[in-house]
C-alpha cells in the first residue's frame, strides 16, 4: 500500500515545480481573495471500491478576507464512513521564511483538533478536523496535504473534496479494519470533480489509479481538460490524469443555473448504467426493511383513507399527512446513515426525519394501503448528467398507478401546498429504485395555467380622485403557495400582514374589510383573498382629465411573481437561468369614471408571443366605464440563454403597465 500511495503522490511533487515556474508570471495579474497555485488530488481505488485520496494544495493570500478565511484549515468527514488526516501544513512567508506547522515525525507540530461538526436540523454525527494556521500577511502562501479514505454519500451530504497525505507516521496510525470505509455500492467508484473555482487556480490535477477491469466511464462537461491515460501496468491497473490550467472564476449572472451545470466538471463512474444504480438503491433499503409498516401505521392509514373515493384521493391523503406531520429533523441511525432510509417504525414513532425518511414513511404507508410504491433519488437545484455518478441530494417517492404509470410524490416540499410534487422541481432528473432497475428520468414541464395568479378589481373613481372598490387575488399551484405564505406568521399577525400587501402599493389606503379562504384547509380550494378599500387622492381628476394607474395592474401580491425580481436592465445574457416555477399572470379591472371621456391614452406595450414567455394587454372604454386586462405566461422553470429576450420583454411589459398612468380626456 505504501508503494502504491507513493506512486499517486509522485504527481504532486511534479506539480510543485510546475506551479513555481508559473508563479512569477502571475504575480502581476489581477487577483481576488486568494490564488491557488496548484490543487492536486490523487486517488487509489482498491478492488472493493475503497478509495484512498491524497490532496496537495498551495494557496497565496491576496486580500485580508482571503487570509482570514484560511487562518484555520478545516476538513469535514463522517467517522462512520471515512477516515481522514491533515498531515502537512506549512506557511511560506513573503519574507522568504517557511513556518512548518505540521509535518510527520517533527516535534513542533501544532495540534490537530477533532470535534463534532456544527449542525442544524440534521444531526448525523459529522465531524471536523481543524488546524489553526493563524495570521497570514498578503503574499504569504499556505501549503497543506491531506489523506482520506472512505466515502461521503451525496444524498443530503456535502463532501468537501479535501483529503490528506502523510506517508510515514500517518499510515502507521490507520485503523486495521477498513470494512466501514468500503462504499455502499461495493466494488464501484464514482466521483464528481469540479474544475471550476470561485478564486483563480493556476493548475488543478485529478489523478485516478484504478483496475482496468472496472471499466471506468468518464465525461467532461462544459469545458475541456487535458486527459492522459497510461497503459495498464503489470497489476492490471490504469492511471488516468485530468489537468486544467489557468482556471478563472466565472462572473455569475443573477439567477444562473448551478455552477456544476454551466462550468467545467468531470464525472467518473464504474457503475455500468443507471439501471444498476436503481437496483442497488432498491436492494439496500429492502434488505434493511425500511418500508415495513407497523400495526400502528396500518391503523393510521385506515383512518386517513376513510372517505377517500378514488386512487388520487388516497394518494393525496397519505402524501399530505406525511408532509404535514413528519417534522424535518435528521437523527443518525448509525451505520448506513446517508444512503439507507430509516425504518418506517422509527420515522412514524419519532415523527421526524429528513427527506429520505419522509419518503420512506410515505412508501410504507402507500404499501400499507395496497399501492406499489418505491423510494427515489433526485437532485434539487442541479442537472443530473448521463454518467451514473452519485448526482443526488434529495430523496422522494414514486407510486405506480393502476394504469402502470409512475407518479412522483415529494412529502418534503409540499407541506401546506396543494400539489403532490412541487412544481419548483419540474425539469428535474430522478431515479426510482426498483428490483428490475429504472433508467434516469426527468419531471416534465408543468403548464403555466396550473400556477396561475389571478387579480380582479372592481372599482370607482369619484370627482375628488378617491378610488374605492374591491380587489381579489386568487392563485393555484406554486402561486397559491406564494400567496398563502402571507399566513405563515402567527395568527395574531395575519391582519397586519394582509394589510401590508395592499399598503405596499397604496400607502394611504383605508382598508374596510378583508375576506379570505381558511388557510388551514388548503386542500379544499385554492387561496382567495378579497379586499374592500377606499384610497383618497388616488387619481388626478379635473373637469376634463382623469389620470391614474389601474390598481390591479400595480403588481398586487408581487410575492407570487418572482419574474419581476429579475434585473430587467440586463439586455442580454450569456448564462441560462431559472425562475421558481412556470406561471400564468391574469389581471383584470373594471373602473367606473366620474364622467364619460371621449379619448383614451394608454401605455403602448408590444405583445410577445413565444413558447418561453408571452404577454398581451388591452384597454376598452365604454361610456364612463374603463375595462383593462393583461396576461403574461412564463412557460418554464429552467430557461436557456435564448429564452431571455422573450422572458425579459414579458416581465418588462408587465412592469411598464404597473408604472405608466392611463390618461382619459373629454
Amino acid at each position: 500500500m505504501m508503494k502504491r500511495l507513493t506512486m499517486v503522490l509522485a504527481m504532486t511533487a511534479c506539480l510543485l515545480s510546475a506551479a513555481e515556474a508559473q508563479r512569477n508570471v502571475l504575480l502581476g495579474k489581477e487577483r481576488m481573495n486568494t490564488e491557488t497555485l496548484y490543487d492536486s488530488t490523487g486517488v487509489y481505488v482498491e478492488s472493493s471500491g475503497l478509495s484512498h485520496v491524497l490532496t496537495h494544495a498551495r494557496i497565496t493570500m491576496v486580500s485580508p478576507e482571503g487570509a482570514a478565511k484560511w487562518s484555520t484549515l478545516k476538513m469535514d468527514y463522517d467517522p462512520l464512513s471515512a477516515y481522514c488526516e491533515i498531515t502537512h501544513v506549512l506557511v511560506h512567508r513573503i519574507s522568504g521564511r517557511t513556518d512548518t506547522l505540521l509535518w510527520p515525525d517533527r516535534d513542533a507540530n501544532v495540534p490537530v483538533y477533532d470535534y463534532v461538526a456544527p449542525a442544524r436540523m440534521i444531526y448525523w454525527g459529522a465531524s471536523q478536523k481543524m488546524v489553526e494556521v493563524g495570521h497570514m500577511d498578503l503574499g504569504d502562501e499556505l501549503e497543506y496535504m491531506t489523506y482520506k479514505k472512505g466515502y461521503t454519500y451525496a444524498l443530503l451530504a456535502d463532501g468537501d473534496g479535501t483529503a490528506s497525505p502523510s506517508l510515514n507516521a500517518t499510515f502507521a496510525a490507520l485503523p486495521d479494519d477498513d470494512s466501514r470505509y468500503v462504499p455502499p455500492m461495493k466494488g464501484h467508484y464514482y466521483d464528481i470533480v469540479p474544475f471550476w473555482s470561485s478564486e483563480p487556480v493556476v493548475r488543478k490535477v485529478y489523478q485516478l489509479n484504478i483496475e482496468d477491469s472496472k471499466a471506468l466511464q468518464y465525461h467532461v462537461y462544459n469545458g475541456t481538460l487535458d486527459i492522459r491515460r497510461e497503459a495498464a501496468d503489470e497489476e492490471g491497473r490504469t492511471l488516468y490524469t485530468f489537468t486544467a490550467s489557468d482556471i478563472k472564476p466565472l462572473k455569475r449572472e443573477p439567477r444562473a443555473w448551478a455552477s456544476n451545470d454551466i462550468e467545467c466538471k468531470l464525472l467518473l463512474s464504474t457503475s455500468p448504467d443507471w439501471q444498476a444504480k436503481s437496483r442497488w438503491f432498491y436492494g439496500v433499503n429492502e434488505d434493511y426493511g425500511s418500508f415495513e409498516p407497523t400495526p400502528a401505521m396500518r391503523r393510521k392509514v385506515a383512518e386517513l383513507l376513510r372517505g377517500c373515493k378514488s386512487e388520487h384521493d388516497s394518494i393525496a391523503a397519505l402524501t399530505h399527512w406525511v408532509a404535514d406531520n413528519i417534522r424535518y429533523a435528521g437523527i443518525s441511525m448509525g451505520e448506513g446513515e446517508g444512503f439507507t432510509l430509516h425504518s418506517a417504525d422509527m420515522n412514524f414513532t419519532d415523527r421526524c426525519g429528513v427527506c429520505k425518511d419522509k419518503a420512506s414513511t410515505l412508501v410504507a404507508m402507500l404499501r400499507a394501503a395496497g399501492f406499489k410504491a418505491y423510494a427515489a433519488m433526485t437532485m434539487a437545484g442541479e442537472r443530473i448528467d448521463r454518467i451514473p455518478a452519485d448526482q443526488f441530494n434529495h430523496s422522494v417517492c414514486a407510486v405506480q398507478l393502476r394504469d402502470g404509470r409512475f407518479e412522483m410524490l415529494d412529502p418534503t416540499w409540499v407541506p401546506n401546498l396543494r400539489e403532490l410534487w412541487s412544481s419548483a422541481e419540474q425539469q428535474q432528473g430522478y431515479l426510482i429504485g426498483t428490483a428490475e432497475g429504472c433508467d434516469l428520468m426527468e419531471t416534465p414541464l408543468s403548464p403555466a395555467e396550473n400556477h396561475y395568479i389571478r387579480i380582479v378589481g372592481k372599482s370607482a373613481i369619484d370627482k375628488s380622485g378617491t378610488l374605492s372598490g374591491t380587489i381579489t387575488v386568487s392563485a393555484e399551484g406554486q402561486s397559491d403557495a406564494a400567496v398563502r405564505g402571507v399566513f405563515s406568521a402567527r395568527q395574531t399577525e395575519w391582519r397586519q400582514k394582509l394589510e401590508l400587501e395592499l399598503l405596499r402599493i397604496a400607502p394611504n389606503a383605508q382598508i374596510v374589510d378583508i375576506q379570505y379562504t381558511d388557510p388551514d384547509r388548503y386542500l379544499d380550494q385554492p387561496v382567495q383573498i378579497t379586499y374592500s378599500y377606499i384610497i383618497p387622492d388616488y387619481a388626478t381628476v379635473t373637469s376634463d382629465v382623469i389620470e391614474f394607474i389601474p390598481l390591479a395592474a400595480r403588481n398586487f401580491y408581487k410575492r407570487a411573481m418572482s419574474h419581476l425580481s429579475f434585473d430587467l436592465g440586463q439586455a442580454t445574457r450569456t448564462q441560462p437561468f431559472s425562475d421558481r416555477c412556470s406561471r400564468l399572470v391574469d389581471i383584470r379591472e373594471t373602473v367606473e369614471l366620474p364622467f364619460a371621456p371621449s379619448r383614451l391614452h394608454y401605455p403602448v406595450v408590444d405583445g410577445i408571443a413565444d413558447p418561453a414567455a408571452s404577454f398581451g394587454c388591452g384597454f376598452q372604454l365604454d361610456g364612463n366605464r374603463l375595462s383593462f386586462g393583461e396576461q403574461a405566461v412564463f412557460g418554464k422553470r429552467r430557461y436557456e440563454v435564448a429564452d431571455w429576450l422573450p422572458f425579459r420583454a414579458a416581465a418588462a411589459a408587465q412592469k411598464q403597465l404597473a408604472e405608466t398612468p392611463v390618461i382619459l380626456t373629454k
